[in-house]
């Protein structure tokens, strides 16, 4: 019986962390229940305790428009609100000026690799990579890899390479709410994580044929 408590509590317990943590499925419905203005008071919460260091700053703390919709409505946002935001994030996507889409996909498994940069102990403006094996599987040689995100396995062989697709995957690498408005991939591009030349290394790393990505 004790034990039986015991549990129960600590599982009460785990619920008010995940609360206040803004963690997981349960953190919506108990932060309603317990408080009528969520938003505001965890909001409140970060203001005073989080403080700006390295590549991290308060500017964070601020939603724009795209991610106050997505969280507001658990990543259901209506048709309408969602085609026209749609539409914003692709029409500020910077597409290269010189309309080459395809880079060195060597550079681009570096990047890849690299999950280092804007964090609390990265200087601002240092160089940053993409990270994309945390949540994407890609080469056949890596046997760690995230699948939050889908296989991008052998890419290149399954969609071709034509103008067409190294455009998209360019926008998709620049700005994935462009195409899906409440995608859980970040806004490299948008939110200058990466340069335009390390999107382009990284979608030859997707498509050419060279690729490890994409061999036999």
């Amino acid at each position: 019986m004790r034990r039986g408590r015991c549990t129960a509590a600590r599982t009460r317990a785990l619920a008010v962390a995940l609360v206040v943590l803004g963690g997981g499925a349960l953190a919506p419905v108990a932060l309603q229940a317990a408080d009528p203005a969520p938003d505001a008071r965890f909001k409140q919460l970060l203001q005073q305790d989080f403080r700006p260091r390295g590549g991290a700053g308060m500017d964070r703390l601020e939603q724009d428009p795209v991610q106050k919709i997505c969280t507001e409505t658990h990543d259901r946002p209506p048709a309408g609100p969602r085609e026209a935001l749609q539409k914003e994030q692709l029409e500020a996507i910077r597409w290269p000026a010189d309309g080459h889409f395809l880079g060195d996909w060597r550079a681009g498994e570096k990047v890849a690799q690299d999950g280092r940069g804007m964090t609390w102990s990265d200087l601002p403006g240092a160089v940053s990579g993409g990270g994309c094996y945390g949540c994407h599987q890609i080469s056949p040689q890596e046997i760690a890899f995230g699948t939050i995100g889908p296989s991008l396995l052998q890419l290149g062989r399954k969609r071709g390479a034509s103008p067409q697709m190294q455009r998209y995957v360019y926008g998709h690498i620049y700005d994935a709410k462009a195409y899906n408005l409440c995608s859980t991939m970040p806004r490299f591009g948008f939110s200058g994580a990466l340069t335009e030349q390390q999107i382009k290394d990284l979608v030859a790393l997707l498509l050419d044929p060279d690729s490890p990505v994409n061999r036999p």
